[in-house]
């Protein structure tokens, strides 16, 4: 598979679109502001859509040069059965925007929770062996990715920051594989020419990444009890790369 352009033209002029999928207001802002950064853009090019308050109808995706999903407590392996309205929503707007996006060519990264929803609807399979404590992991560039428009820039191994209870068991037929790790074999991929996902959080600095692990302290991504040793562990970390992959995106994405 061939990466074509990420965009039809040069449309600088027009903002980015974060789709944030938590429901925990106290993460829900500072998320924002860590795309922000991470991605180099004033608010005047990030806006931003709370998809547990509005539907993916309410904005115009073609409006957009690209669009960011944040992570979410939510689990995809969730039986049906037992996720709450609003997750049943939230996943069919989010599989929505990756039809759309693989469809018209639209930029779309999904970050964690919704590199799961992408699996499933291309096809592959998500499972609960994979997880990762929040820390900061080493990743490895595949071939795929020493190539992709997206990642070829990076250095062959790199520091990123995850946490997660669910990850890609089996690939997608069709997609390319661009990065792994030894705990977690898929940790991002691209899907078409301008859809990519990432297990890992590409947007977090690790002092971000200490404030949140307090507010979900107690959803299992590790025992509540270790909160202050899991500061400790990412106070130590040096993660730089994960950002450089933010701001391609917009380079490519405006174009």
């Amino acid at each position: 598979m061939s990466a074509g352009p990420m965009s039809a033209g040069p449309m600088t002029a027009r903002p980015f679109l974060l789709v944030s999928a938590r429901p925990e207001v106290e993460a829900v802002g500072p998320e924002y502001a860590s795309f922000r950064r991470g991605l180099g853009l004033g608010e005047e090019r990030l806006e931003h859509l709370r998809l547990d308050v509005e539907p993916l109808s309410t904005v115009v995706l073609s409006d957009f040069a690209g669009v960011l999903v944040g992570g979410s407590p939510y689990n995809v392996t969730t039986p049906v059965e037992h996720k709450h309205p609003v997750q049943v929503r939230v996943e069919d707007d989010l599989a929505r925007l990756a039809e759309y996006g693989l469809a018209h060519e639209l930029p779309v990264l999904f970050t964690c929770y919704g590199i799961g929803v992408l699996t499933r609807l291309l096809g592959g399979e998500v499972g609960r062996e994979h997880p990762e404590q929040a820390s900061a992991i080493e990743l490895v560039l595949t071939d795929a990715g020493r190539s992709d428009p997206l990642t070829s820039g990076l250095p062959e191994r790199f520091q990123a920051l995850a946490a997660h209870n669910e990850s890609t068991t089996r690939l997608p037929d069709g997609v390319d594989l661009l990065a792994s790790s030894t705990g977690c074999p898929v940790q991002l991929y691209r899907a078409g020419s301008t859809v990519y996902a990432t297990q890992f959080h590409p947007e977090v600095s690790p002092t971000d990444f200490a404030a949140r692990a307090a507010v979900y302290r107690h959803h299992g991504y590790f025992p509540a009890s270790e909160l202050a040793a899991v500061r400790e562990r990412l106070a130590e970390a040096s993660v730089v790369e994960p950002e450089r992959i933010l701001r391609r995106f917009v380079e490519l994405a405006d174009a």
